[in-house]
């Protein structure tokens, strides 16, 4: 049976192919060489500005004193992948290195780019012809009847068949080409999202572990006029109980401290919740207490900051290069839309062996074949296919207008945070000034006190001073902070400078399984 089949089969494709063989493949070969209708995509053109802002920014928007360190910025300094080192915080690395592999927007992010590119690669499929192996068994009864003759006694018999089908759909127009170009253009724009979930993710890990720093210290400055406000309230009491003060006083006294008590608890609850959104981020239940804890003296101040070229920005933008790729499926489609407008054309193949016995397959003569070519050319349709064309015209303008809205909103988002250091650089100055003069006057206001030079009111009004100044620059020391990691952001966080996210997170998947 094996040494019979082989034969059979080549000698029916033989036959097939000598068939008419000169007029089939002139024709597959012309409709081979067919064009692809449609634009091709061209990436629009970065912004002709030399500037993120009207006036040409600093580049030193600091001046260094005992408690501001010096930041300057470099333009055109390509920026670090690992962006949020800079800030020198081994535990801030650690905690976002934690946040690649558990977060769970990432592995979302990660799947849904997985299923796009399985899609690019899938359709691509279609490019080639469809071999498919089909087998029936039939059982057939026939009755003298269906022939004329009534007399002729009915017969039972069973029909088998084995075959192979062979389809082809010949691209002549290019649908096929523009439908995988739209596929690939998907799984690039899921690439770009994974990457701008995590820039997102690596930022807002960054900010949060900043106002946690700010918080603790804000905590810390709280508690330390509470502290004080409580070793005056017992030097009054006493003095009351000597008659050296009045009852006045020590509700006064007892009033102050009690209020400023009341801003404790507050930021506590926000320290907590912080903490509970840094939990969140590595992808652990709050309930799983982080190790690491952060204080604005653990963290360092990038001096040098990078400044990307304006005509590099759209280049860098995970967002823009995601509508950008929005922008090139939209153009792909309208090649799929006018190529409707034309015909198919198809190659359908079927050769096998058919026998009323599975041990008769393959013998002579049992062969059977055929082959198809067929066109389907729309003729009317009620307009449908035109009206499709000029939606997909209307879909690309409207991603065209989507990818400018976003090339200005991150022109805005670098302008914005440049202004913001600068504007974060004279708050500080101005702060430090003001807890400079509040200390020396709460100072002398202690001594003129504790000498009956004056009542306790003036040292009530001093020491609040104090204490909102002091506050006031921790505030202004965590802005600083959050906002150099906002323009290293918005700068689009040197991705480009480190293997994708994807590669990182499909190495710690892989790494995962093993163990």
């Amino acid at each position: 049976m094996k040494k019979t089949v082989r034969p059979l089969l080549l000698t029916f494709l033989i036959d097939l192919l000598n068939s008419r063989k000169t007029v089939y493949l002139g024709l597959i070969t012309l409709l081979a060489s067919g064009c692809t209708l449609g634009p091709d995509f061209v990436r629009p053109k970065s912004p002709d500005v030399k500037s993120y802002l009207p006036e040409k920014p600093l580049t030193k928007n600091t001046t260094p004193s005992e408690s501001i360190k010096p930041q300057s910025l470099t333009l055109g300094k390509d920026i670090e992948g690992q962006w949020w080192r800079l800030f020198r915080s081994p535990a801030l690395t650690k905690l976002i290195e934690q946040a690649i592999k558990h977060n769970p927007d990432l592995q979302t992010a990660l799947a849904t780019l997985n299923q796009a590119q399985e899609n690019a690669t899938a359709k691509q499929g279609s490019l080639f012809p469809s071999l498919d192996v089909i087998t029936r068994q039939n059982q057939q009864k026939i009755s003298g009847a269906q022939f004329g003759d009534p007399n002729i006694p009915d017969h039972t018999y069973a029909l088998s068949y084995v075959g192979v089908h062979v389809a082809y759909t010949l691209d002549v127009f290019g649908a096929i080409r523009r439908q995988i170009e739209g596929f690939e253009a998907i799984a690039e724009y899921n690439h770009f999202q994974l990457e701008g979930i995590f820039l997102t993710l690596a930022a807002n890990v960054v900010t949060t572990a900043i106002q946690e720093a700010s918080l603790r210290a804000q905590i810390k400055a709280t508690q330390e006029i509470i502290l004080s406000q409580t070793r005056q309230l017992d030097l009054v009491t006493h003095q009351f109980e000597l008659g050296g003060a009045s009852k006045i006083d020590v509700l006064t006294l007892q009033s102050n401290l009690e209020q400023t008590q009341v801003t404790l608890p507050p930021l506590q609850q926000q320290l907590a919740q912080t903490r509970h959104q840094l939990t969140v981020f590595t992808g652990e239940l709050p309930s799983n207490e982080l190790i690491a804890q952060f204080n604005l003296n653990d963290l360092h101040l990038p001096e040098d900051l990078p400044l990307s070229l304006p005509s590099k920005l759209v280049e860098q933008r995970p967002d823009i290069r995601a509508q950008e790729a929005l922008l090139h499926d939209a153009s792909a489609q309208i090649g799929v839309a006018t190529a409707r407008l034309f015909p198919d054309f198809t190659i359908d193949t079927n050769v096998g062996s058919v026998a009323t016995k599975i041990g008769d397959l393959f013998v002579p003569g049992s062969a059977v074949w055929n082959l198809a070519g067929n066109m389907l050319a729309p003729v009317f349709h009620g307009g449908e296919y035109l009206h499709k064309r000029r939606a997909a015209l209307a879909a690309y303008e409207q991603a065209a207008a989507r990818y400018r809205s976003t090339v200005l909103q991150a022109f805005q988002n670098v302008a914005d945070t440049l202004s913001a250091l600068e504007s974060d650089t004279a708050k500080l100055k101005a702060q430090d000034a003001a807890l400079k003069a509040a200390s020396n006057s709460l100072e002398l206001v202690r001594l003129q006190y504790q000498v009956g030079a004056i009542s306790y009111l003036p040292l009530l009004t001093s020491e609040r001073d104090y204490q909102q100044a002091q506050i006031g620059q921790v505030k202004a020391h965590a802005s600083r902070y959050a906002d150099t990691a906002a323009l290293l952001q918005s700068l689009g966080g040197g991705w480009w400078n480190r293997k994708s996210i994807s590669t990182a997170l499909v190495a710690d998947q892989n790494q995962t399984k093993k163990q």
